[in-house]
């Protein structure tokens, strides 16, 4: 019971620390977008907290959020406040082609991941310290669970998508995955585009951020924001297409 009480508690000190960032992230939004309706393709929605920030702060035309994690999906579904023909809910993954794959659902559900973990970090044993001071369990990982993945591009023109003011992408190490399967032709329908890159070694992503900034500057976008998650080897990333 202690145990469960505490990882709550750490669960809601790291939301409030990462609240922080995500006033500075509103702020450079705020400063670029005027009174228009936003299209936001949200892929990692978790519990919708990019969806609090763009529906609280913003007009809305859509919102395309994709969540495989079928429990995070299931409460997101049932929130009345998404419950809006303007927010359209998937419970998709995201690559580079359309595939099966199984997502490792952690204790800490933002740690979840399509990867595999390196248990054998310093980042991943102090993290798991942290998570697990009150409680005799050990196991990290809950549960492997079988997901479809679809492609960006394909699912941009199957909705008849012809403009997407920002992509916000935050997958724990499958950024670089959903870049490659995105085409020039969609590349040139976003604006901005919001990520998060991990630069500890607890997850294997198989990338480096220059494979990100390659990417993206090749397609014609410019880094414009950039700041670090408190406490982690996390940066989040605003780029503009010019």
């Amino acid at each position: 019971m202690i145990g469960k009480i505490y990882f709550s508690f750490v669960e809601l000190l790291i939301d409030l620390i990462d609240r922080s960032n995500k006033k500075k992230v509103l702020r450079f939004f705020k400063d670029k977008i005027d009174n228009k309706f936003v299209n936001l393709i949200d892929i990692g929605a978790h519990k919708g907290e990019t969806i609090d920030l763009f529906i609280n702060n913003f007009d809305i035309e859509n919102i395309y959020a994709f969540e495989p994690n079928y429990k995070l999906f299931n409460n997101l579904k049932l929130n009345k406040k998404y419950q809006s023909k303007k927010i359209k809910l998937f419970n998709l993954g995201v690559g580079e082609v359309a595939e099966k794959k199984e997502l490792n659902i952690f204790k800490d559900s933002s740690s979840s991941t399509i990867n595999q973990i390196n248990e054998n970090t310093k980042y991943f044993k102090r993290k798991k310290k942290i998570m697990f001071f009150f409680s005799k369990s050990e196991n990290f990982l809950i549960t492997k669970q079988p997901i479809q993945i679809c492609n960006l591009s394909e699912f941009i023109n199957n909705e008849s998508i012809n403009k997407i003011d920002i992509l916000k992408i935050d997958t724990e190490g499958y950024e670089f995955n959903i870049l490659k399967g995105l085409t020039n032709s969609e590349f040139n329908k976003i604006r901005w585009i919001y990520f998060e890159h991990h630069y500890d070694l607890m997850i294997l992503k198989g990338y480096k951020f220059k494979d990100i900034n390659n990417i993206l500057k090749i397609n014609g976008f410019v880094q414009k924001f950039k700041i670090k998650m408190k406490f982690r080897k996390t940066f989040e990333y605003i780029y503009e297409r010019i």
